[in-house]
C-alpha cells in the first residue's frame, strides 16, 4: 500500500477495518494517505473479508487506477523480460518483482498470459507493479521485433541446449524471453530470439521454476551491466 502512495498511483479509496486504526503501521498509510489528497474509509469489523478477494486479507485494502503501458511507449533498453503463455499469478508476480530488484526496464507479457493487473498477481508483486511498466502484447513476435529494431539482441530461456548465461554477453540491451510454465517455449518460438540460455544445474531436477529461472537470469544481466561500469569507470594510465 505504502509503495503505490509513494509513486502517486491513482486511488480511489483506502479501506481499513476499524478494528486496526491504533497499529503503527495503519496509521502511518493513513497519514501518508491524507497528506495525498486519498480517501481513507473505515468498515466496520468483518466487512473488509467479505469485500477483499484473499481468504484472509491484510486489515487496509485500496482501489487504484492502473494506465496499461503500451509497447511503442517503452524502448528496448537495458533489461526487459518477456513472459511468454505465463499462466500463474504467483510466478508472474515473482517476475515482476525480480524485474524491479534487478533493475530491469519493463515487464511484458505476450500470448495467453494471466492478466498483470490479476489481484493475485498484484500481491505476488509485493508493490513492485508500481516501479515498473507492465505491458500486455499478444504477440511474442512483435516484440522481439520491437527489440531487433531498437538494436536490442533477444534471449529466449530454454530447458537444455542453450549457452551458459555467465558466457554470454547480457550487459547490453537484452530481451528475455521465458515460456510457459510447464511446457517452456516453443520451438518456433526459440528460433525467433537470437540465441537460446540454459541455466547450468548441478541436481538431478530436470527445469526451474519459471519465475526462479526469470530471475536468475535477470540479475545475471545485473551483474554484467555493474560489471562492465566498474571496468569503464576503472582508473588507467592514459587516465
Amino acid at each position: 500500500m505504502m509503495a503505490a502512495l509513494e509513486t502517486g498511483a491513482e486511488f480511489e479509496g483506502i479501506y481499513v477495518d476499524d478494528d486496526a486504526h491504533t497499529r503503527e503501521d495503519i496509521r502511518a498509510i493513513e497519514q501518508r494517505a491524507s497528506g495525498l489528497g486519498v480517501r481513507v474509509f473505515a468498515l466496520s469489523p468483518g466487512v473488509l473479508e467479505k469485500i477483499a478477494d484473499a481468504q484472509t486479507p491484510q486489515p487496509v485494502i485500496g482501489a487504484v487506477r492502473f494506465r496499461a503501458t503500451q509497447l511503442e511507449e517503452i524502448e528496448p533498453l537495458g533489461c526487459v523480460v518477456v513472459a511468454h503463455e505465463m499462466r500463474d499469478p504467483g510466478n508472474a508476480g515473482t517476475i515482476i518483482r525480480s524485474a524491479d530488484a534487478a533493475g530491469a526496464t519493463a515487464v511484458i507479457f505476450t500470448g495467453r498470459s494471466v492478466d498483470p493487473y490479476n489481484a493475485k498477481t498484484l500481491r505476488a508483486t509485493a508493490g513492485s507493479a508500481f516501479h515498473l511498466p507492465m505491458v500486455v502484447a499478444p504477440e511474442l513476435s512483435d516484440v522481439v521485433a520491437w527489440a531487433h529494431e531498437g538494436h536490442a539482441h533477444a534471449f529466449a530461456a530454454v530447458v537444455r541446449g542453450g549457452e551458459n548465461p555467465r558466457a554470454v554477453d547480457l550487459s547490453g540491451d537484452c530481451v528475455i524471453v521465458v515460456g510457459n510454465e510447464a511446457t517452456g517455449l516453443s520451438r518456433d518460438d526459440e528460433t525467433l530470439c537470437d540465441r537460446g540460455l540454459s541455466i547450468p544445474m548441478a541436481g538431478k531436477s530436470e527445469s526451474l521454476n519459471a519465475g526462479v529461472a526469470a530471475s536468475l537470469l535477470m540479475f545475471e544481466a545485473l551483474e554484467q551491466r555493474q560489471s562492465a561500469l566498474s571496468s569503464s569507470n576503472r582508473p588507467t594510465i592514459e587516465g
